[in-house]
């Protein structure tokens, strides 16, 4: 039934669906806000990144004393990296729709946490194309980071012109541009989709059409990007290592995450159970962190194995947030409207 051709049909199908998706959570940043904010939203967003980032490296090195998790083209830094932040990352668009779900994404403290993910999310796309930098193709990287900045600046220039309605238009085909572009360069495609979006704002776009667009585009495309995700999962290899290894990154990322935003509760002086709202919400992280994943696997940094382990990690951490978090914010229900 999945043949070849079939497989790869799909997989260009998933591809283009996670594009958009990751362009929308592009333009869905506000890093004049977090400027604003620079110091809660860099000392909670920050800490919130490095020490799962240390958990779940930790973690990595104890697997690497074990064969099987490092693909044939991945040196250990990369590998070590690679994973540690997978165990890191927070999937802003699953936030975004986790939030919907809670009733809090318009609200103060939404804004807040969407604060706090959006620069971990620039962080992650920045870690990949460190991980992938080719020093033989270096000039042609330098050479797509220099056009796209004029680019960039001219693409804000004609947004600003056009009526609201041509702007999704011009969108697409900027972000169809600079996947491209990025892909040519050796970057990937998907960090050529994220900063397409990023470098937009997302007030030139209709809230309601936005929110409308992401969810058409979650119901009706995504599902390819899972289903070729499945097909590539493998459970005959590794055997209980692979549920072992899912096991320690879980607990390296859930431990790591709550760690590191109690930590920013403690600097910033929080109210008694505020971190471990935050804390649960950023736990996110299937979406963003299984197209990460996609690609250290396709670039063979890392193997099959070391991917079904990132995947049920992942999974896990993800269906772990709203049960948690739900009654949490029941009896926290003043948080909610916590500016900051």
């Amino acid at each position: 039934m999945f043949s070849k051709p079939v497989i790869a049909a799909l997989n260009g199908v998933a591809w283009w669906a996670v594009m958009i998706f990751v362009w929308v959570a592009g333009i869905e940043l506000d890093l004049k806000q977090a400027w604003s904010l620079r110091r809660e939203t860099g000392v909670t967003s920050g800490l919130a990144l490095v020490v799962p980032l240390l958990f779940g490296s930790a973690a990595a090195l104890v697997m690497l004393r074990f064969g099987g998790w490092a693909g044939a083209k991945g040196a250990p830094w990369q590998v070590v990296l690679g994973i540690g932040m997978a165990c890191a990352v927070t999937a802003l668009p699953i936030l975004v729709l986790f939030m919907e779900k809670l009733e809090i994404l318009r609200q103060p403290l939404g804004q807040r946490i969407l604060r706090y993910a959006s620069l971990d999310d620039v962080a992650i796309w920045g870690v990949l194309a460190l991980i992938l930098l080719d020093w033989e193709r270096v000039g042609r990287q330098a050479g797509f980071l220099v056009a796209f900045g004029l680019a960039a600046y001219a693409i804000r220039k004609l947004m600003v012109r056009l009526p609201e309605k041509d702007r999704w238009y011009v969108g697409l085909i900027w972000l169809a541009a600079c996947g491209f572009a990025a892909d040519w360069a050796g970057l990937h495609y998907m960090v050529g989709a994220f900063l397409s979006g990023a470098v937009l704002e997302s007030d030139w776009f209709d809230r309601k059409q936005m929110d409308a667009f992401r969810n058409h585009i979650l119901l009706a495309v995504m599902p390819v990007f899972f289903l070729s995700t499945g097909l590539r999962t493998q459970w005959d290899v590794g055997g209980l290592a692979v549920f072992g290894a899912a096991g320690l990154l879980l607990v390296a990322s859930v431990t790591g995450k709550l760690a590191g935003v109690h930590l920013a509760g403690r600097i910033l002086k929080w109210e008694k159970g505020e971190a471990s709202v935050i804390g649960w919400l950023l736990q996110t992280k299937a979406l963003i962190m299984i197209i990460f994943a996609n690609i250290l696997l396709d670039k063979q940094i890392i193997t099959n194995t070391t991917f079904t382990a990132l995947l049920l990690m992942a999974v896990g951490s993800t269906m772990l947030t709203i049960p948690t978090v739900t009654p949490k914010l029941k009896k926290l229900a003043g948080l909610v409207s916590k500016t900051q």
